[in-house]
């Protein structure tokens, strides 16, 4: 038995971090307030619920990530637009199905409301995850110059 070659460099817990983090900061700039402005309620309600929302995407995010790199080592797939469709899917997906009864419970609102909402906001992030991945993608030897930096200023001054 031959084992796939492998596709992408392994990541590690720091960059798979960073990755997340950036993705949620700059979603929740976007989101909360068009969110507060659709939905009629207040910017504390939605930047809250958008906060935890972003949250539970970051731990969503760091485990859907390490098994789809997995999945695509083990098959050999290479990231081609094809590949970043299937995974930004896959990703929704699996949110939906965590955020529908968050989002009912605290806005107060109906499992119908929330899927609603939910739908719209992945409306928007379909499209931001793809280009955010693409763009990290393209930009992930500078962020792994960049986080070395980092290490080899810590380890300096230990």
């Amino acid at each position: 038995m031959t084992q796939a070659k492998k596709t992408q460099a392994k990541k590690t817990l720091k960059e798979r971090f960073l990755h997340a983090f950036l993705f949620e900061i700059i979603a929740i700039g976007l989101c909360a307030p068009v969110a507060a402005w659709a939905m009629g309620k207040s910017l504390f309600e939605m930047g809250v619920l958008t906060a935890v929302i972003a949250w539970i995407a970051l731990v969503w995010n760091m485990i859907y990530n390490a098994g789809f790199d997995r999945i695509e080592n083990r098959l050999g797939w290479k990231r081609t637009l094809r590949v970043r469709v299937v995974h930004a899917f896959g990703f929704e997906s699996g949110l939906i199905l965590i955020v529908i009864p968050l989002a009912a419970w605290w806005l107060g609102i109906s499992l119908w409301e929330a899927f609603v909402l939910d739908i719209a906001l992945v409306l928007f992030y379909l499209p931001y995850a793809f280009f955010y991945n693409l763009a990290y993608d393209r930009a992930r030897p500078r962020v792994i110059g960049w986080l070395a930096r980092r290490d080899d200023a810590a380890a300096a001054r230990a």
